[in-house]
């Protein structure tokens, strides 16, 4: 079985088990067609966290192809040139492009492709073109001033013909086509082996001919940004080379019977797991699955755990088992009180004292200046769900890149009981000026540091940002049972854990589950630039039950009803009664799950 968020990474990954890979390979050829068929949302200058469980091992493993920042990458470089935000478009924010890195690591340890296989029909797609989404039209569309006026490279990418590509059309790309053949060659000029040719398209990209492009283009260019000021890059060969994918062990909680697993708390992986470490001394089988009190109980709770996000997570030391201590959580829980709460709570696990970042002027997530006294700020977020979402859930992107919009998700398992869960995002088209001997962007992942020392998301030299990037994991009873995820930002570790309740005490199915009315909250700072937050705004999509949504108000609760079917883009694979299965979302008519 596969499901992702595009159908024809779907079918490539069907395709790849149809022809004996496994789901390493096929997560891998999906994950590279993702980068060509969904261009707003993720790219090769992006990242990738990914959740596997290998049959042959018996062991959940995360792979972290999450880049770092660069060496020259302090709080006193950005503060000097009067910033007191990270940028959320252009070269400063750029941390090493870690999605390639990543997807070899999961291809050579436990796949069984060879290299020019797996990269074969994301360069078929690049070279010869995809199938134009609306959103893809309407993401360049919003930018098309932006890229004529400020980022000419990405105009003469994504404008073909002066234009903005009709939905519908044919869009190529034909210079990440030459990118990824070049690297296919010199891969098997260089040995004949599999692991030799893996090994040698990882020095292509982090020391040879990529790392050199990427490079110069970062040192010896300078573009617009969303502070509104020309900023050069800061990202060099040697931060490249320095850098290479990692191999964790994944932070796990046992709820009911399930085993969740996650990444670690360099990126927001951990939430989920104190979400249900809140939620597991609540009856939410005896309120109901989506009545008042289950929602007002289940949102409370996630503004409870993204506060401790806030104080305490990041590419650092970070508490976690105190933070998952039960007699912890049995305290916390005490806040959660009928009303909705305004206030963000951390907490003080084994007694440490919580200290917040110097947070924007709430109500200022989705105009406030990154610079103070900077203009409104156009192209960032992460391509999903910030305010002012499009009808049907299309995201919008304002016209100097600040996104409306979201990132790709994957989710495989094959024959063999192989199972795959992975999130990659970064470097959309709209992030940053296209690099042309490439054909893609760097990303933009440093947004979610901050600029103020001593908190654990403080940027440094080599650390982590502290990603919203979230692929999930679930054994049930002690057997691997579910990979799922959702693009999303903030609310990834929102939606899924709707998701994964609404299957543990809802009793719904997976596609009834992904199908769900959803909800999240944006009470808490935003990871992504301006960095602003909405304190009490609850958002429910209108086939929430309208006596649920006034009772919610009346509790206090900010509640903005969107669209019918506008929040979230879940799928999921399972190994479930000896059967497989999946899901894919119906929310834009993209996602597509397959299997037999």
């Amino acid at each position: 079985m596969v499901a992702g968020t595009h159908w024809l990474a779907s079918a490539t990954g069907m395709s790849v088990l149809e022809r004996g890979g496994n789901a390493f390979d096929a997560a891998v050829a999906a994950g590279f067609v993702l980068q060509v068929a969904e261009p707003h949302l993720n790219g090769p200058g992006g990242e990738v966290p990914i959740l596997l469980w290998s049959e042959a091992e018996q062991r959940a493993h995360v792979v972290c192809g999450q880049g770092v920042a660069p060496a020259a990458a302090t709080v006193e470089r950005f503060t000097g040139m009067g910033l007191d935000v990270v940028p959320g478009t252009g070269l400063l924010a750029a941390t090493v492009p870690g999605a390639f890195g990543g997807w070899m690591v999961l291809l050579e340890r436990w796949g069984t492709w060879r290299l020019a296989d797996v990269l074969a029909p994301a360069v078929h797609y690049a070279e010869h073109g995809i199938p134009v989404l609306e959103r893809i039209s309407a993401t360049i569309a919003s930018v098309e001033e932006l890229f004529t006026a400020d980022w000419p490279t990405s105009a003469a990418t994504w404008l073909p013909g002066g234009r903005v590509p009709a939905p519908g059309s044919r869009l190529a790309n034909p210079a990440l086509a030459a990118t990824y053949r070049r690297i296919v060659a010199e891969a098997e000029a260089a040995s004949a082996t599999r692991e030799g040719q893996l090994a040698a398209a990882r020095r292509a990209w982090y020391e040879g001919f990529v790392a050199e492009a990427v490079a110069g283009f970062s040192t010896t260019t300078a573009w617009r940004d969303s502070s509104g000021e020309v900023h050069g890059g800061l990202l060099t060969g040697d931060d490249l080379a320095r850098w290479t994918a990692t191999v964790e062990e994944p932070v796990t909680f046992d709820y009911r019977g399930h085993t969740v697993c996650k990444t670690g708390p360099w990126g927001q992986g951990p939430v989920f797991l104190q979400q249900l470490a809140l939620l597991d001394g609540c009856d939410l089988d005896a309120m109901g699955y989506l009545s008042a009190d289950y929602v007002h109980t289940v949102t409370e709770a996630a503004k409870l755990a993204f506060a401790d996000r806030e104080a305490w997570y990041g590419d650092t030391d970070v508490p976690l088992d105190d933070l998952l201590d039960p007699a912890y959580n049995a305290a916390r829980r005490r806040l959660i009180g009928a009303g909705a709460s305004l206030e963000l709570r951390p907490g003080s696990p084994g007694g440490r004292v919580p200290r917040l970042p110097g947070l924007p002027v709430p109500g200022t997530a989705s105009g406030a200046p990154g610079v103070s006294g900077a203009r409104s700020p156009r192209g960032v977020g992460e391509p999903t769900v910030n305010a002012g979402a499009g009808a049907g859930g299309v995201e919008q992107t304002l016209p100097d890149g600040q996104v409306r919009g979201d990132t790709c998700h994957v989710d495989v398992v094959d024959r063999w009981g192989n199972m795959v869960s992975a999130t990659p995002s970064g470097g959309w088209l709209q992030s940053s000026p296209t690099i042309p001997a490439l054909g893609f962007c760097l990303g933009t992942r440093a947004q979610m540091f901050w600029l103020q020392e001593g908190l654990p998301a403080t940027l440094r030299p080599g650390a982590r940002p502290r990603t919203t990037l979230s692929p999930s994991f679930a054994l049930r009873d002690g057997r691997p049972w579910m990979a799922f995820g959702t693009p999303g930002g903030d609310q990834q570790d929102q939606w899924s854990v709707n998701f994964f309740l609404a299957v543990v005490h809802g009793g719904l199915n997976l596609q009834e589950a992904v199908d769900a009315p959803m909800f999240h909250s944006e009470h808490f700072p935003s990871s992504f630039f301006p960095r602003g937050s909405r304190p009490g705004v609850l958002h429910a999509e209108e086939r929430l039950d309208p006596g649920v949504v006034a009772e919610l108000r009346r509790r206090g609760h900010e509640v903005e009803v969107q669209g019918p079917w506008s929040l979230g883009r879940l799928s999921a694979v399972a190994r479930d009664g000896g059967f497989l299965k999946a899901a894919a979302n119906p929310r834009g008519a993209q996602g597509y799950a397959a299997g037999r």
